[in-house]
């Protein structure tokens, strides 16, 4: 956020942004100015690895700004534990709310349905903006010229980018960022109007990120206003009934002999009895089992990078 770099005294924001040579795939940069970080606005709905860019942060002359997915944040406050000079460095983490991120694939797949038949002609991709939530819109290359081709975000996300969100997603349980300063998300507790100006649901989870927002504030930088508590889990509709399934997904895998990730610090068990119909349980225990076989959960795989232009390879990660 500008405010930390121009008033906060902060070194840079370590975030995403598109990569110029291959506008839908990403890249972690260190942006030091106000105008870096507004060339790379906008939600990117691919895979993203901000923690690839740690070693900026701790060889910056002052401390940064983090922002990433909740797993992201996660990640980092593990690193921090071991590196202090990475603890010194990181003066703020910002999540983003997360629902999963799809694979490249993924992307692939909303260029087809609009009609891109060549990944290579891409100039740039919007996964969403210009309106809240905005539509998913790609320029790309003609003979003619550029062309804009443009997707609801019902049509691109629900259609078709949330089928492609990677297996670790549907284990994840922390999908507001508790482990950032700030946190923020979309408030869905609410239809959303068409032509509804875009707002953004902040949550300061520390004192630390307390601080920022309201000095922020205090500068102009930000403008929000009060809500009830109950708006955050009203924009999350069903998280803890996803902390129950998921319960039963981990039991699930570690029953067939599958590695599963460890949760500290987040209740599951007491929402797999409390919530979620026996419908939703069960699909949740049977979906895990089927992907044990189709997605051969309990074999190692060979990690091969993606590379554009080649089909990813069957099994591999698509980076």
């Amino acid at each position: 956020m500008p405010y930390c770099l121009e008033r906060g005294g902060m070194h840079g924001l370590l975030h995403i942004a598109a990569r110029k040579d291959v506008p839908y795939l990403n890249r972690t940069v260190l942006s030091t100015t106000r105008a870096e970080i507004l060339a790379a606005t906008g939600s990117r709905y691919a895979p993203a690895s901000p923690c690839d860019g740690l070693g900026m942060v701790e060889g910056a002359p002052a401390p940064c700004v983090m922002i990433g997915k909740p797993c992201d944040i996660a990640g980092a406050a593990n690193a921090r534990r071991i590196r202090p000079g990475l603890d010194s460095k990181l003066g703020l983490t910002i999540a983003v709310f997360c629902a999963g991120t799809p694979t490249t694939r993924g992307t692939l797949e909303m260029l087809r349905v609009m009609g891109v038949g060549d990944p290579a002609s891409v100039r740039s991709v919007r996964y969403r903006g210009n309106g809240w939530p905005g539509k998913a819109t790609v320029v790309v290359d003609t003979p003619t010229g550029t062309e804009s081709r443009e997707l609801t975000y019902a049509q691109s996300w629900g259609d078709v980018l949330q089928k492609h969100r990677q297996w670790r997603c549907y284990l994840c349980v922390d999908h507001t960022g508790e482990f950032a300063d700030i946190s923020v998300g979309d408030p869905w507790y609410r239809p959303v109007p068409a032509g509804a100006i875009g707002h953004s649901l902040v949550v300061a989870r520390t004192e630390r990120g307390l601080e920022i927002v309201r000095d922020a504030i205090k500068a102009g930088y930000l403008t929000l206003e009060p809500v009830n508590s109950g708006v955050l889990p009203a924009s999350q509709a069903g998280l803890l009934t996803v902390r129950g399934l998921i319960w039963g997904r981990l039991a699930t895998l570690r029953a067939l002999g599958v590695p599963t990730p460890r949760y500290r610090g987040f209740p599951m068990f007491r929402f797999w009895l409390t919530r979620g119909t026996l419908k939703e349980k069960a699909q949740s225990v049977y979906g895990t089992v089927k992907r044990v076989f189709t997605k051969r959960l309990a074999r190692r795989h060979v990690m091969r990078a993606f590379i554009p232009g080649g089909e990813p390879a069957s099994g591999t990660s698509r980076a």
